[in-house]
């Protein structure tokens, strides 16, 4: 099992989470992002720098990701592709996304996205509270504690 991380929009704060579950549980984990990134040092966190483009980095995360990894990620298409692959996919506020609840959100995302593109404006997520940090970490913690210890 591998932790990949959708890096280039992820909130620092969860990135300390989970720096500190991959060395606490000595799990691979991966940020992937299109701009340099900086990692603790460490010999279970690593970061991918991809080319600028729309979704490489989705892409990348597509192609690598196994069947029992977690990417961490908000991009709904990406949660629904890896959820394919038979991975598992947390947004950072600590949704987990599942095969049942992923139909539900792609279409609300899609609805949202075609009321904008009529020039509707809908607003965007909430700021990002000390809550969602909270309820991202305790759904690591969950999700952590059902895998055995590598």
């Amino acid at each position: 099992m591998q932790i990949w991380v959708d890096a280039d929009a992820c909130p620092g704060v969860i990135k300390e989470i989970i720096y500190r579950a991959a060395e606490r549980r000595q799990i691979l984990t991966t940020l992937v992002a299109n701009q340099m990134l900086r990692t603790p040092p460490s010999r279970f966190i690593r970061a991918i720098q991809v080319p600028h483009g729309f979704d490489v980095a989705d892409a990348h995360i597509v192609e690598q990701v196994a069947a029992g990894d977690l990417v961490v990620t908000a991009d709904i298409p990406l949660a629904s592709l890896v959820i394919e692959h038979g991975a598992h996919a947390i947004n950072p506020r600590g949704e987990l996304y599942t095969s049942a609840t992923i139909r539900e959100r792609l279409t609300m995302r899609n609805f949202m996205e075609e009321l904008r593109s009529a020039g509707v404006e809908t607003g965007g997520p909430a700021a990002f509270s000390q809550a969602d940090r909270q309820a991202f970490a305790n759904q690591l913690d969950r999700f952590l504690a059902r895998i055995p210890n590598t």
